[in-house]
């Protein structure tokens, strides 16, 4: 059953009603994983058949809402703050991750939310910041060796270690700093 409910009692109710109609004391039929998407039947063996209709329960599967999906990048707009940032990361001793990227180009806009997502998975392992070329001085691009957009970098120990310069497909570059990610994690 696939539904879009406007609240979680509408859900609730169409699958209560659809149980309604399977014979519920078949162990078969209590595979609600597959009658009812997003819902579990928890039971009891102990009980008889009439007494398991007055005591189920539905259980909804949520995500994991004490995590976040996207973790906002922080920018850097000088080179006093690359520094800063710098030394913040090693004594931490975990890797940053710089975006450098222009508000112009469109593979760094589409680019930039997947980051944003990837900062998510790695919230505590690796920090994320980004450099718009455009707003910043050149000495800050000069620093990171910037001659393409989008360019990834992965730094560590104050220095850059590794990058991805994304001129293809975004799952690409994003699976590419995954793996950058988990050499230096």
């Amino acid at each position: 059953m696939a539904a879009l409910a406007s609240n979680a009692q509408m859900l609730t109710r169409q699958c209560h009603s659809n149980y309604k109609k399977e014979q519920f004391w078949r162990k078969e039929s209590l595979n609600w994983e597959k009658k009812c998407g997003s819902f579990v039947k928890v039971y009891s063996d102990k009980l008889g058949r009439s007494q398991i209709e007055k005591v189920w329960r539905l259980k909804a599967f949520w995500s994991n809402v004490s995590r976040p999906e996207t973790v906002e990048m922080e920018p850097i707009n000088d080179v006093d703050e690359l520094d800063a940032v710098l030394s913040h990361a090693r004594n931490l001793s975990q890797p940053i991750i710089i975006d450098w990227m222009a508000s112009w180009c469109r593979k760094c806009i589409y680019l930039k939310p997947k980051l944003e997502k990837l900062a998510a998975e790695y919230d505590n392992k690796a920090k994320f910041y980004y450099v718009d070329v455009n707003k910043v001085p050149q000495t800050l691009v000069k620093r990171g060796n910037i001659s393409k957009m989008p360019t990834i970098q992965l730094w560590k120990e104050d220095e850059m270690k590794e990058e991805v310069i994304g001129g293809h497909k975004g799952w690409l570059v994003i699976e590419e700093v995954r793996e950058l990610i988990n050499k230096y994690v």
